[in-house]
């Protein structure tokens, strides 16, 4: 339980033994913490019950709560709420217990499987900033998830087998007619891929543009999707060199921004489950013919909007996106027999995530309610529109990452930090500054806003900002190394000044704020969580002398709470996917 738990326990207790539900004793952090540590406001609920004042029922409550030897300065204010404070001991004993916990004080429950579909690139595109948000998001939420206690399976789910694998290998057969690949038969077929990624990335836009200008291309790259899907030998080699050029560079640039995958899966993987899936569709009466496609209507009589129907097989035989993704659905079934999915996709894709999740559901694959579209806003630039280069273009994410890291770099120059190291080092923590202020920046936002990029604000090293988290992790974690080379060890927490409290009931939040993100699938609230622990910290590093001090009981006491403040901070930020360097 969190902390607020186990308080909501024993004053429910209080209530409960007052004939009142339990449930009225719910306590959380107090609004009003220059009054209380903690409220309850369940006597105002409690007394429509009871039929009596508000007040009458706190007097009843906060009478029982007097006996307990953990609590103090149990009050009742204005109509009928009452406050109350930990004592300082039962604030030290947790604390103690919190850093000698595998999660520092966070929250676990009971486990569950859950496979988390993020990253969706596409083949042959480098990624772009309009990646970046489903990476930074969905790492963050894998994190999180694993540490509450659950089975997480992180799956990239490659967007590699639609209309784009047939505008690029009509697009290289307009260039380049006499390659192998174009013959008929079985090959053999070059081991070594007939272009470089180079041209490949080149290629894409110039095959999409084509098929846009010239109706007789586009008709060709429909063609060779459906020949490609058929199994035709040469496109399949083709489309093997594609994507093994592609994936290499998509693991660099993940690799780069921290953020990993567990399964490298894409659309081309289930493939061999679409004909058996259409026929048993069929077969549930969920299919009609439209125009020459095969389509499934989901709209419900509830709808307040238009729904349309999924378009399973267009009129040339070829499927699109919701049948691959329904057919994802069966995979990870059969595959990783999860308890729920969740997808880290952009807002913009809600209509078709509702589309496939009704479909899915209807068909008996997987219950619709454990499926969830955690969808996320934009990432815009000063104009309030998603960003964009000066030029108009959208942004690599290479790019992005050696500006954030060049920028990191002058800031680090500017606040006199890494300086007389060694230039593989600076490079390292100007590298971990910047993604930092990136996915910082990202993360500090709910998931479902838009934001604007503001590399400036995002690499300051004061407010709230990914390089003030690392600079006061660094901080902490200099100040023990100070105590041991003093020959001073942290201890027992003995808590007496209002610094060393304010700090010790930020460490105790930890469990409350973790099972809020968790729940909501917000990481904002970790790095509300984590900067105002920071903040503490630094309010109780101004107030209290820590190395220095005289008293050897307070010393000890006050390199624990450094200790517990420092490791939870670190763990909040490789929650959200951040590497803390080891100085700065």
């Amino acid at each position: 339980m969190t902390l607020t738990d186990e308080l909501s326990d024993i004053v429910g207790q209080a209530f409960e033994a007052e004939g009142l539900s339990k449930a009225a004793g719910a306590v959380r952090f107090s609004d009003r913490p220059d009054l209380a540590q903690f409220q309850c406001n369940g006597a105002l609920a409690a007394a429509k019950e009871k039929k009596a004042p508000p007040r009458a029922i706190a007097e009843v409550v906060v009478a029982r709560l007097m006996d307990d030897p953990r609590l103090r300065d149990v009050a009742i204010a204005g109509p009928g709420f009452i406050n109350f404070s930990l004592i300082d001991a039962e604030l030290g004993r947790r604390v103690e217990a919190a850093s000698t916990n595998a999660t520092l004080g966070g929250w676990r429950k009971a486990p569950e499987r859950i496979v988390v579909d993020f990253g969706g690139p596409n083949i042959a595109k480098p990624l772009h900033v309009g990646h970046l948000r489903s990476a930074i998001i969905g790492e963050s939420l894998k994190r999180i998830l694993r540490a509450a206690g659950d089975d997480v399976v992180g799956d990239i789910h490659l967007g590699d087998w639609g209309l784009q694998m047939g505008q690029l290998i009509s697009e290289l057969e307009a260039r380049q007619p006499g390659l192998p690949y174009f013959r008929p038969g079985d090959g053999p077929f070059p081991q070594d891929p007939p272009i470089a990624l180079a041209d490949l990335e080149e290629m894409y836009p110039a095959a999409s543009a084509a098929c846009k200008e010239d109706p007789a291309r586009a008709d060709l790259a429909r063609k060779a999707t459906k020949a490609l899907q058929d199994g035709r030998p040469g496109y399949r080699a083709l489309w093997r060199h594609f994507v093994s050029l592609s994936v290499a560079a998509l693991k660099k640039d993940y690799d780069d921004l921290g953020v990993s995958f567990d399964l490298w899966k894409g659309e081309a993987d289930v493939d061999p489950l679409i004909s058996g899936m259409i026929a048993d569709l069929e077969a549930k009466g969920l299919v009609e013919l439209s125009d020459g496609a095969r389509i499934i209507r989901v709209a419900e009589e509830s709808d307040k909007k238009e729904v349309p129907p999924i378009i399973l097989v267009n009129s040339e035989g070829a499927v699109g996106y919701h049948a691959t993704d329904i057919a994802t659905i069966i995979d990870r079934v059969q595959t990783n027999a999860p308890d729920r999915i969740f997808y880290v996709v952009d807002g913009r894709q809600r209509l078709h995530f509702e589309q496939v999740f009704r479909a899915s559901g209807r068909a008996g694959y997987f219950p619709l309610e454990r499926l969830e579209h955690l969808w996320f806003g934009t990432m815009n630039g000063a104009d309030g529109k998603p960003f964009k280069t000066r030029a108009g273009g959208v942004l690599k994410l290479r790019d992005l990452i050696d500006q954030v890291e060049e920028r990191a770099l002058a800031r680090l120059k500017e606040n006199g930090l890494a300086e007389g190291y060694a230039e593989s080092e600076i490079a390292d923590i100007a590298h971990k500054v910047g993604v930092a202020a990136l996915k910082f920046a990202d993360l500090a936002n709910p998931r479902t806003t838009d934001y604007a990029f503001d590399l400036d604000r995002f690499m300051a090293f004061e407010g709230k900002t990914g390089p003030y988290l690392l600079y006061a992790a660094v901080r902490i974690r200099s100040v023990l190394a100070k105590g041991a080379a003093a020959s001073a060890a942290p201890g027992a927490v003995e808590i007496a000044e209002a610094e060393e409290r304010q700090l010790a009931l930020s460490v105790l939040a930890f469990a409350d704020m973790m099972r809020l993100a968790y729940e909501k699938r917000m990481p904002h609230h970790l790095c509300e969580h984590a900067f105002n622990l920071a903040q503490a910290f630094s309010k109780f590093y101004a107030a209290c002398r820590i190395v220095d001090e005289p008293d050897a009981a307070k010393r000890s006491s006050r390199l624990a709470l450094a200790a517990a403040a420092g490791k939870q901070i670190e763990f909040v930020l490789d929650l959200l996917g951040i590497a803390v360097p080891q100085r700065m």
